[in-house]
C-alpha cells in the first residue's frame, strides 16, 4: 500500500538521509562497531548537512521545522541502513524537546547553536542502578546551596553517556516529594566531580556508546535548571510521548526491513531441490509477517499525523511503543529462523538486526510499562 503521509519534501529529505548515510556512516560503521563508539566528526557531518536540531528556531540555529515527518524518515533510514549508533534521533527527538519547550532565553542562546552544529553531543539521564522505570525510585539528588546546586548520585544505561557534553539528569530536589519531587539539572562537560564510568559492553548496538555516570558533590550553577523546580515530572510525561513515537517509527521499518531481506533469501535459497520459497509452510510465514507489518505501518503512520497535529495521547503512543516493538523482535525472530545456519552468523545482516534491535521493548519505557500506561487510561 502506497504510504499517504508523506510530501515531496519528505522525500527528497529522505535522499539527502540516504546520501549522508553511504558518505559518512557506512564506510566507517564496522570501525566504530569495534571501539565501541562513533566519530565526533561524523556529529559535526551531520550538523553540517542539517540532520540536527530542525525542530530548533532558526534564531538558535536550528531549521525552524517541527513537522515529526522529517523525524520519522531520519528513524526509518537509519534503521534500513542498520547504523542505530549514531544516535541522532534521540539527540534531536527525545532530548531537543527539552531545551526548546523548557530553557530560558539564555539558556537557548547558549546551548542550542551547538546543539543544531554537532559541536555539542547531548543524552539525557533518568535510569539509576536500582531504578528503571520507577521514578519514584530514584536517589540521585541536589541540594540547594543558594547559588548553586550540589548534585550526587548515579545513573547507569544512559545512552551517549560518553560522548556527551551536556547531560539532562533527573535528580530529587525535595527529599520527601517523591516522583513530584524531581527537577532536571543540565550537568556540562568539564564540571568538577561529574565522572564518566565504563562504556558498556551491549549485546547489540555496539557503535552507540552507553555508559555509567557518577556524581560526586557537582556544582550545578542555579541557572542550569531545566524548567520548573520540582516540575520534572510533568515535564518528562509530556516529552515521553515523542520518543515512544520515534522508537514505534524505527521498530516498524526494523521489521518491514528484515522481512524484505527475508524474502529476497527465500526465493534464493534451495532446500530438497527447490527455493526455500516453493515450501507452503515459508509462504505462510512471509504472508504472516507482511500482514502484521502492513497493519502495524498503518497504524503508527496515523500516530504520525496525529502528533504533528498535536492530537497523539500518552496512551496512543504507548499502544504504537509495544505493539511496533514487540512486532520487531518476533518477526526478526521468524527470519532469522528462515536463514537457518546462516542467520546465527554475524556475517550476515540478519544477525545484527537480531541484536540491535533487541533493545526496542525495553528502552523508552518496557514493554510491561506500555501495557500498564494503557491500562490505567481505560480503567481509571
Amino acid at each position: 500500500m502506497k504510504r499517504q503521509i508523506f510530501a515531496a519534501e519528505h522525500e527528497a529529505f529522505r535522499e539527502t538521509v540516504r546520501t549522508f548515510l553511504a558518505k559518512e556512516v557506512l564506510p566507517h560503521y564496522e570501525r566504530w562497531e569495534e571501539n565501541g563508539i562513533v566519530d565526533r566528526g561524523a556529529w559535526l557531518a551531520a550538523g553540517r548537512q542539517g540532520l540536527l536540531g530542525f525542530a530548533v528556531p532558526e534564531e538558535f540555529g536550528g531549521g525552524g521545522n517541527e513537522d515529526f515527518r522529517y523525524s520519522a524518515v531520519l528513524a526509518e533510514e537509519f534503521t534500513r541502513a542498520a547504523a542505530p549508533g549514531l544516535a541522532l534521533g534521540l539527540h534531536n527527538d527525545i532530548i531537543g524537546p527539552y531545551l526548546t519547550s523548557l530553557g530560558t532565553d539564555e539558556q537557548k542562546r547558549r546551548w542550542l547553536p551547538g546543539f543544531c552544529s554537532g559541536e555539542i553531543i547531548t543524552a539525557i539521564a533518568m535510569t539509576e542502578p536500582g531504578a528503571g522505570s520507577d521514578l519514584q525510585g530514584i536517589r540521585t539528588s541536589a541540594e540547594d546551596r543558594g547559588d548553586h546546586w550540589v548534585l550526587n548520585g548515579s545513573k547507569t544505561f544512559i545512552s551517549n553517556g560518553i560522548l556527551a557534553d551536556l547531560v539532562i539528569v533527573v535528580a530529587k530536589t525535595t527529599p520527601e516529594g517523591g516522583a513530584h519531587g524531581l527537577s532536571l539539572l543540565v550537568v556540562e562537560r568539564g564540571m568538577a566531580g561529574f565522572e564518566r564510568g565504563r562504556n558498556l559492553a551491549k549485546i547489540g548496538q555496539k557503535s552507540q556508546d552507553t555508559a555509567e555516570l557518577f556524581f560526586n558533590d557537582v556544582v550545578v550553577p542555579k541557572e542550569n535548571l531545566l524548567g520548573e523546580l520540582n516540575g520534572a515530572f510533568v515535564h518528562l510525561m509530556t516529552n515521553l510521548a515523542q520518543e515512544r513515537l520515534n522508537i514505534a517509527v524505527a521498530s516498524i521499518a526494523g521489521a518491514e526491513h528484515v522481512l524484505e531481506m527475508t524474502t529476497a533469501y527465500v526465493k534464493e535459497r534451495e532446500a530438497f531441490g527447490r527455493p526455500l520459497a516453493r515450501l507452503q509452510h515459508v509462504r505462510f510465514e512471509i504472508a504472516e509477517m507482511a500482514t502484521e507489518c502492513a497493519v502495524t505501518r498503518s497504524f503508527v503512520d496515523r500516530c504520525i499525523v496525529d502528533h504533528d497535529a498535536g492530537e497523539l495521547d500518552a496512551a496512543h503512543a504507548s499502544m504504537a511503543k509495544w505493539w511496533a516493538s514487540e512486532l520487531q523482535k518476533r518477526v526478526t525472530d521468524r527470519c532469522l529462523q528462515l536463514h537457518g545456519g546462516y542467520g546465527y552468523m554475524a556475517e550476515y545482516p540478519i544477525a545484527r538486526a537480531f541484536t540491535d534491535g533487541r533493545i526496542q521493548t525495553i528502552y523508552g519505557g518496557t514493554t510491561e510499562i506500555m501495557k500498564e500506561i494503557i491500562g490505567r487510561s481505560l480503567l481509571s
